[in-house]
């Protein structure tokens, strides 16, 4: 099993890497097939499903749809253009992406939120199809959106199965698909975790190109985070949720070298960094994936804490943290879910903070049995999390958890290196029950705004 560092950690745009990411991939890559085909359309239709259509308004996902059949990605989109687009948009009821020539679609009539009729391989599902100048339907593909901006037709989701279920192995050195061979593999190796999952990239890159890929992810970690301590007001979306991160920061900045500091205050250090970045995630600002939108700020926010208040941290290490949480991050997602829609916030700030967990665990010295352990710990303590947005909006709880998600995973990786890495629950059983979890789970605690907190406290 292969994924890479750049899958788990990809720039995108907030709110939502599975809501707003997902279909914006969706709707460049419809365009991208529909410039193959033989015949010229003259129209577009969309129409959204399951938890796409129950919680789509609040994540965006209506505009991330438009933009995303106008030709916009994620990883480049320049904010003016796009606004620029969808007011075009609503002014002609025409798209014009790029070799297609103008297309019609209207919104009202055109991009349907269907609330009655889930599609089968996924919660989050939607249905992109060209027209003829009859309206008639002459192209279609149905996609997924399972987690962390990656997307799959509905073909290639049926593939997936075949592959997990496959005995060919990926062509890389260290194809652990599970915790146990993992730490076999770096046992019998003598290598660590990052060392491992190192070798594996520089199959398919240099190392140059590899080392300056990760340290290009945390400059956009940073640069969001530092966007967020510096901003206040309130976020969009009609919560009226103010921005806190500026002024907790500010606060602690103010109190910075007094004497007497109650040893607690750290971690309001970092639910402040973590919150920065969920709060831009909200706002519809540029962000990273880690894994998923929704749970963006953690893992930067441990890095912050390290490299500022951990001494003889250092960004020389930093290829070593973000390999080992991306291998702890691929086995979650291989072996269960990062998806909201499909197993809960434990899937999202859960795997983010058993990432964290174990990328801090390594940077500080940590063997693999001890890093596993960081990782467990932090899964353990996140499993029957539910994912209940007030409004469909990732503000409430969201912003708030990703900081204690943090929180969870410096105290994770703190207890595993006080061990010698032997522990009762192993990783991958910690997964297999997320898994189990998210499947017995009802479907009003994951992302659809049905239950929870998102049906119990005032919504507007």
């Amino acid at each position: 099993m292969f994924l890479s560092v750049f899958d788990l950690f990809k720039v995108g745009v907030g709110p939502s890497s599975s809501h707003t990411m997902g279909p914006m991939v969706a709707g460049a890559r419809f365009l991208e097939e529909l410039r193959q085909q033989p015949f010229k359309a003259a129209g577009l239709k969309a129409s959204l499903h399951g938890s796409l259509a129950f919680t789509g308004k609040g994540h965006a996902t209506d505009r991330a749809t438009i933009l995303g059949l106008a030709g916009f990605v994620p990883a480049t989109l320049d904010a003016e253009a796009a606004e620029a687009a969808l007011d075009e948009n609503r002014r002609t009821k025409l798209l014009s992406p790029k070799g297609l020539g103008d297309l019609v679609f209207d919104p009202e009539a055109d991009l349907v939120f269907d609330y009655d009729r889930a599609l089968p391989g996924h919660a989050n599902g939607m249905t992109l199809s060209a027209t003829d100048a009859q309206g008639d339907v002459i192209f279609h593909r149905i996609y997924y959106s399972v987690g962390g901006g990656f997307v799959l037709t509905d073909d290639e989701l049926a593939r997936k199965g075949d592959e997990d279920r496959s005995d060919a192995a990926p062509k890389v050195p260290f194809p652990f698909s599970s915790a146990v061979e993992m730490l076999e593999m770096a046992e019998k190796s003598g290598k660590s975790i990052a060392e491992m999952k190192q070798a594996n990239e520089l199959v398919y890159r240099n190392d140059a190109d590899l080392r300056e890929g990760i340290l290009g992810i945390w400059r956009v970690m940073r640069d969001c985070m530092d966007r967020g301590l510096m901003t206040d007001g309130i976020l969009p979306g009609g919560l009226s949720v103010r921005r806190r991160a500026k002024g907790i920061h500010d606060k602690l900045m103010a109190e910075r070298g007094m004497n007497l500091t109650a040893p607690h205050v750290i971690n309001d250090w970092m639910s402040t960094y973590a919150m920065a970045v969920n709060e831009e995630n909200a706002a519809g600002g540029q962000v990273v994936t880690a894994p998923t939108n929704g749970a963006a700020g953690t893992v930067p926010a441990v890095i912050r804490y390290w490299l500022d208040h951990v001494p003889g941290a250092s960004e020389r290490q930093m290829p070593e943290f973000m390999l080992t949480a991306s291998a702890i991050g691929g086995l979650i997602k291989h072996n269960a879910s990062i998806s909201g829609a499909e197993c809960g916030c434990q899937a999202e700030v859960g795997s983010a903070s058993a990432m964290a967990a174990a990328g801090l665990a390594a940077v500080l010295g940590g063997t693999p049995e001890q890093v596993e352990n960081a990782a467990e710990i932090a899964l353990e303590h996140h499993l029957g999390m539910t994912c209940d947005p007030v409004k469909g909006l990732v503000q409430v709880p969201c912003i708030e958890r990703n900081g204690l998600g943090a929180i969870k995973a410096v105290s994770a990786a703190s207890l595993a290196l006080r061990g010698d890495g032997k522990h009762f629950v192993p990783l991958d059983a910690a997964i297999e029950t997320m898994r189990q979890t998210g499947r017995d789970m009802s479907d009003k605690y994951k992302e659809t705004s049905l239950g929870g907190l998102a049906v119990n406290v005032p919504n507007c």
